[in-house]
């Protein structure tokens, strides 16, 4: 009894390299870092990505490879006194037994500055060795201190055919369903694959309430087709196969690109009937109204965000109606792809002179406020514009922004500093 009351997820999860699936761009043979654990050289570490993609469960089996020591907090309740505890108890067993803790944080993006420094020491003499787990990337939402100490690894929505084999493996593990008689068709799982969005667990929880709500057959066994899959994750299945929804999405893209609001409308309609969250469309709306708007008319890109805002708090059918107005204004408005241009550019330079040296009348200065020691200019003394250098001296006279000469952007006049 106590065992159906672990999740079907958690009963399966994998302890070995073997039956981990997914982030092949981490975990790989041969990567650098199976061979930096195999090796016993991997020190702490923060892996973050979207939700049930693996990041626990690869630090499961860190720990459990090296026979290590594994403890588990929490970062919304845990608090410093949690962690002293853990690097004490941590200190006694790598002098008396020669263990290594490894300790999990999840959630780590939410530790304030304090409960970071606490570790810091125990990280950095190898007392511990650190895995924060997050769903938020590290380099803006955790302190920097912490950040320099561990490695980080970016974990991706797992792809359809990963999801379908750990299906395939839940429902012959006998720590899974495998101790039953379960019958799931090809679409079933093709379906709980598809509608999860790359999350693994998702996928699980369907297929364990698939299970656990469907009557056996006469012989004793559990069929689960795709209607009941579609029952259980609580979504139609798209009436289009998955190259065809790649198709039709490309189509209403290139449409408002193209100034075309009724086939903008017709692909975007043609998708959420065949079952697509029209919160996809939204998303892709207001990419493009950066992309192929941009500054020409920036209200479109507002617009678009008005239009996912009720649809997530107005809901449907009334949303769809906001959708469909911000989806003609995008069509109708002047184009220009000056910004993505410009943010290419200066991403391009951006790595080209990544240990370029910031002017040094734009630098913090917290010993001074005294503006004309350090030479530099307020705009605001001089009527809201003075010329002055701001870009690094390599690169001081690149250009990245060049307005269109469509809609608003025309009038838009550059005051280039010279300086």
């Amino acid at each position: 009894m106590e065992e159906k009351r672990v999740p079907l997820a958690q009963r399966v999860r994998p302890r070995t390299f073997e039956e981990f699936v997914g982030q092949e761009h981490i975990a790989k043979e041969g990567s650098l870092f199976r061979r930096a654990i195999e090796a016993g050289t991997l020190g702490s570490a923060i892996f973050f990505g979207p939700p049930g993609t693996g990041k626990s469960t690869l630090a499961n089996i860190i720990a459990n490879l090296d026979n290590g020591i594994f403890k588990k907090l929490n970062a919304v309740s845990s608090g410093v006194a949690d962690v002293k505890k853990i690097i004490d108890e941590a200190r006694k067993d790598k002098s008396l037994f020669s263990r290594q803790t490894y300790l999990l944080l999840d959630e780590c993006h939410r530790w304030s500055k304090a409960q970071s420094d606490s570790i810091l020491p125990a990280v950095e003499d190898g007392t511990i060795v650190f895995i924060g787990t997050t769903t938020e990337s590290p380099y803006h939402s955790m302190t920097p201190a912490i950040v320099s100490r561990c490695m980080v690894f970016e974990f991706k929505p797992l792809e359809k055919k990963d999801i379908v084999l750990a299906l395939k493996r839940a429902i012959k593990d006998e720590r899974g369903l495998g101790k039953s008689k379960v019958n799931v068709t090809e679409q079933a799982l093709e379906h709980f694959a598809w509608v999860c969005g790359g999350d693994l667990r998702a996928a699980l929880n369907g297929l364990e309430l698939a299970f656990l709500t469907t009557s056996p057959d006469k012989d004793g066994v559990v069929n689960i087709d795709l209607e009941i899959a579609e029952n259980c994750i609580q979504k139609k299945a798209l009436s289009v196969d998955e190259t065809k929804f790649y198709d039709i999405l490309s189509a209403f893209c290139k449409s408002i690109r193209g100034s075309d609001s009724d086939a903008a409308l017709f692909y975007a309609q043609r998708l959420i009937k065949a079952g697509c969250d029209p919160l996809i469309i939204a998303r892709r709306l207001i990419a493009h109204c950066s992309e192929d708007i941009g500054m020409a008319d920036s209200n479109a890109l507002l617009l678009a965000n008005c239009a996912l805002y009720s649809l997530k708090n107005l809901g449907l059918p009334e949303g769809l109606l906001n959708l469909s107005h911000a989806i003609i204004y995008a069509c109708t408005a002047e184009k220009s792809n000056s910004v993505l241009i410009a943010m290419n550019k200066a991403g391009s330079m951006a790595e080209k002179f990544a240990d370029s040296e910031v002017p040094f009348h734009l630098r913090n200065h917290p010993s001074t406020n005294d503006t004309k020691k350090i030479k530099y200019k307020y705009p605001h003394d001089y009527g809201g514009f003075v010329d002055q250098q701001y870009l690094p001296d390599e690169i001081k006279n690149e250009v990245f922004y060049v307005p269109s000469k469509n809609g608003k952007e025309k009038n838009i006049v550059i005051k280039k500093n010279k300086s």
